[in-house]
């Protein structure tokens, strides 16, 4: 082989590396490697949150993409939806969301029981910290959220009905006697 042949071919698998990496990590037009590798957890299998939107949603950085989150068993008080009025302790609910959350690394898990996708296109799931804590539950158990089933009953439903009727007890956040008044 002469030596322009090498070159040319060398050349040509250096561009296919650049494009098959980029394609990897979702590199387009607008994105830039410093921006992928910012979203890049340093633990296999999280990804980063990158906006709160309250109690029970989330956009997390997955695949080089913002793509939102609604929370399994989970339902806070409304404290964003335009068809509604900011219910008793729903700005709470996103504040603490937003304290545990913004900008930390998350695992998200599925179940087999409840579909992948909502009506409104967010992916369902479990969110864990980076400590292992079920979100999720967390949120409920503090009492910025109850227990919410929807159709159909979903793999951690026992637990999370025990969290809330344990926040109710203690009169957490939301069940506090003077939460709502």
């Amino acid at each position: 082989m002469n030596n322009n042949l090498i070159k040319k071919s060398i050349g040509a698998l250096l561009l296919l590396a650049v494009v098959l990496i980029g394609g990897l990590l979702g590199l387009g037009k607008d994105r830039n490697i410093s921006n992928v590798l910012s979203s890049q957890s340093p633990k296999p299998g999280f990804v980063k949150v990158v906006k709160v939107i309250d109690g029970d949603t989330l956009d997390v950085s997955l695949n080089g993409k913002t793509t939102r989150v609604r929370l399994i068993g989970v339902n806070s008080p409304e404290s964003v939806d335009p068809r509604k009025s900011v219910e008793c302790f729903g700005v709470e609910a996103s504040n603490e969301a937003k304290k545990l959350l913004l900008g930390q690394f998350v695992k998200l898990e599925s179940d087999d029981s409840q579909q992948n996708i909502d009506r409104y296109g967010r992916l369902l799931r479990y969110v864990y910290l980076e400590d292992g804590t079920s979100f999720n539950k967390e949120m409920i158990e503090l009492g910025f959220a109850n227990e919410y089933t929807y159709q159909t009953p979903y793999k951690y439903q026992k637990e999370f009905k025990e969290a809330e009727v344990e926040a109710r007890l203690n009169k957490r956040g939301l069940w506090a006697d003077d939460a709502c008044r």
